[in-house]
């Protein structure tokens, strides 16, 4: 290492996608590494075989090395001592929940955690390991304390959400649950470790949906949990490797692409997004905007506090029915209507039109709320595409 260069440089979140956890030498000087499309590795002798020296790879269950390069990144990203991968968001999110809680444990969950999270500790973890489950909006720590039993055994925040884009305050909630012995758990996907890094805040677990900003290029799924607890640790390597949770190479290599453009993609998301979000503010069409950028936000000052930035993903309320929004939504020409988000394509969603009033009412919202996420095409580009559809309420 140059004299001339700050070490700390080398620990920075632009220095880490494009290097950490790569070594050249070990094939054969290639920039980018080899996809390593191999399901064992075999050893000289039978000592080697049997003990494993130096972190030796042997079976594709226990992982491989496309897998442990993007480990190494997104740990060091996060500020974590380990990160491990699994094939999807979800895959990660029920991997944490398995490793941290038993038959009658009891879980205090945010309302607007991701849709599945909820549905996974409804239908199987009640019914079939008799936990319970108490689900609280988070607006206020108060009501997470009081949500707490004497069998809580986690707690899983959402911060911001991604619907409302309401916020947890991450120390004063990580505080309390040290204080009693429980596990916190944070999908920190909307805003990835460029712009929030919540171990630093105290929150045990981190997880991300890996197939959202972090592959950034809409092609793989993913999900990756990532902490600093040693007990934690081991518990989430014996789980993996019993439950077979493992990421193929080829999706690990893909998504180590994606890593090492993460930095740039995340503020160009930020600053198309905000642009987005300041002129939706002046639409007389729309009735409220939902983004953590914006002043207006009612806990801006919390955000300021936990984030660095905010990303591509923002809502807003029309001043029109639900059946209008729905003509708005379906009329959109750059904006496609779809699922997910933190690809390079801006894509429109309605993710309350399903629900009840009275649910939507709950949640913080309407069920003409629309979501939207602000791709790489430019502010200008989508700005006029919105413009164009809110056409249809003048007619």
């Amino acid at each position: 290492m140059s004299d001339s260069v700050d070490e700390a440089y080398f620990e920075n979140d632009s220095y880490i996608p494009l290097h950490t956890g790569e070594d050249s030498s070990k094939y054969l000087y290639a920039l980018n590494p080899p996809v390593f499309l191999t399901s064992l590795h075999t050893f000289d002798n039978m000592e080697e075989y049997q003990h494993n020296p130096n972190g030796a790879f042997v079976y594709g269950r226990y992982g491989n090395p496309n897998e442990k390069i993007v480990e190494e990144k997104i740990a060091a990203l996060e500020h974590g001592k380990r990160a491990f991968l699994y094939p999807s968001g979800m895959g990660a999110a029920s991997a944490a929940i398995m490793a941290v809680c038993k038959a009658g444990s009891h879980v205090v969950c945010v309302h607007n955690a991701y849709g599945c999270v909820g549905t996974f500790l409804e239908e199987y973890c009640k019914p079939d390991l008799n936990m319970d489950v108490t689900f609280v909006h988070g607006w206020s720590t108060d009501e997470i304390r009081d949500a707490i039993r004497d069998n809580t055994a986690l707690i899983i925040l959402e911060s911001p959400g991604t619907a409302t884009f309401s916020l947890v305050d991450l120390e004063a909630v990580s505080k309390i649950a040290k204080e009693k012995g429980i596990v916190t758990y944070i999908d920190n996907t909307y805003c990835s470790p460029i712009f929030q890094k919540p171990l630093t805040m105290g929150i045990d677990i981190v997880m991300h949906s890996a197939t959202k900003y972090l592959g950034g290029h809409s092609d793989i799924l993913g999900g990756v949990l990532v902490t600093s607890d040693d007990r934690l640790i081991e518990r989430l390597k014996t789980l993996k490797t019993l439950f077979g949770g493992i990421m193929g190479p080829m999706e690990a290599w893909l998504l180590m692409r994606g890593l090492r453009t993460l930095p740039v993609r995340m503020k160009a998301h930020e600053a198309i997004a905000l642009k987005v979000a300041q002129e939706l503010e002046k639409d007389p069409h729309v009735k409220k905007v939902y983004y953590p950028g914006l002043p207006s936000h009612p806990q801006y000052e919390l955000v300021k506090k936990q984030q660095s930035g905010s990303s591509g993903l923002l809502s807003f309320e029309l001043n029109a029915t639900t059946e209008e929004a729905v003509k708005v939504v379906e009329h959109m020409k750059v904006f496609k209507l779809g699922p997910s988000w933190g690809g390079f394509e801006s894509l429109i969603v309605m993710p309350l039109w399903g629900k009840t009033d009275e649910y939507a009412a709950w949640y913080g919202a309407s069920r003409g709320l629309i979501r939207i996420h602000c791709g790489l095409e430019g502010a200008d580009v989508l700005l006029a595409d919105l413009k164009q559809a809110f056409a249809l309420l003048d007619e």
